[in-house]
């Protein structure tokens, strides 16, 4: 059994570092959420950088506790000519909760924390323990509450995402039994690999503070569930050169694929 639970890890592992040729897997962690044990924990997992589209599970945490955002279809937003459309025609269309997460709508995001005002939304981030915390960007387009989680302010190892999820996961945040219960609703991954019932979200950024597609970021985080057990984790990748799905997206796929092997209780470091 050691023997195939070695060989089982093994396959894993190469394939998260093989996931793309033109990707370079930066770090992967898998933690026991309650106790927080390194089930694994390889590369670079202590630098920090953009959380991207990933903090939309802090901003959705935010928002309910806050009676911004009501449950999982309330409110429902317009879109409005100069809103930030990259993600194309589905970005434009009215969006609730549970869309906005799904297709990762930027727009919804500004609109959630503008409601918040800016002091509420640094109380938060400090509250979460957020990365390094500052969620001020004080120059440029995307500051503060229009942005600083996007190539800005705020930045974020993959260790300090697996801290944040298992926070989530055991319930340690300072919000309400609602925000917990609509975040887990909104952030449900349809995949169930081997069985383990995924929470997560994606996220797509780059160094510096203008998005550079060709060196960009992939993010997938969040926190599993299987029977009594949950694990925690964060991949992250970088791409060196451009391409399609996004790198998030990437990210996500590969790392669903092998997460099975990845929580394996008892196996090698």
């Amino acid at each position: 059994m050691k023997h195939w639970r070695r060989a089982l890890f093994t396959f894993a592992a190469g394939l998260l570092a093989a996931a793309t040729s033109d990707a370079r897997p930066i770090c992967t962690v898998v933690a026991d959420a309650a106790t927080g044990q390194m089930l694994v924990q390889q590369g670079d997992c202590a630098t920090r950088v953009t959380p991207a589209s990933t903090f939309k599970v802090a901003i959705s945490l935010m928002g309910f506790d806050a009676g911004v955002l009501k449950d999982a279809h309330t409110p429902t937003l317009d879109f409005h000519a100069g809103y930030p459309d990259w993600g194309g025609a589905p970005w434009r269309e009215p969006t609730d909760p549970a869309r906005w997460m799904k297709l990762s709508i930027f727009w919804y995001s500004q609109q959630v924390t503008q409601a918040l005002g800016q002091a509420r939304f640094q109380q938060y981030t400090t509250a979460f323990g957020y990365g390094n915390e500052d969620a001020t960007s004080p120059t440029g387009e995307l500051n503060g509450v229009m942005g600083a989680w996007v190539n800005a302010s705020l930045r974020i190892s993959p260790l300090e995402q697996v801290a944040f999820m298992r926070k989530i996961a055991n319930r340690t945040l300072p919000v309400s039994a609602h925000a917990y219960d609509m975040t887990e609703r909104i952030t449900l991954i349809d995949a169930q690999p081997g069985g383990w019932v995924v929470h997560g979200k994606t996220g797509t950024g780059s160094p510096g503070r203008k998005y550079d597609a060709s060196h960009a970021y992939g993010w997938f985080v969040g926190w599993a569930a299987k029977g009594p057990r949950k694990v925690a984790f964060a991949y992250l990748i970088q791409d060196d050169e451009r391409q399609t799905p996004n790198a998030g997206l990437r990210a996500r796929d590969t790392f669903l694929a092998t997460l099975p092997a990845l929580a394996e209780p008892g196996r090698p470091q």
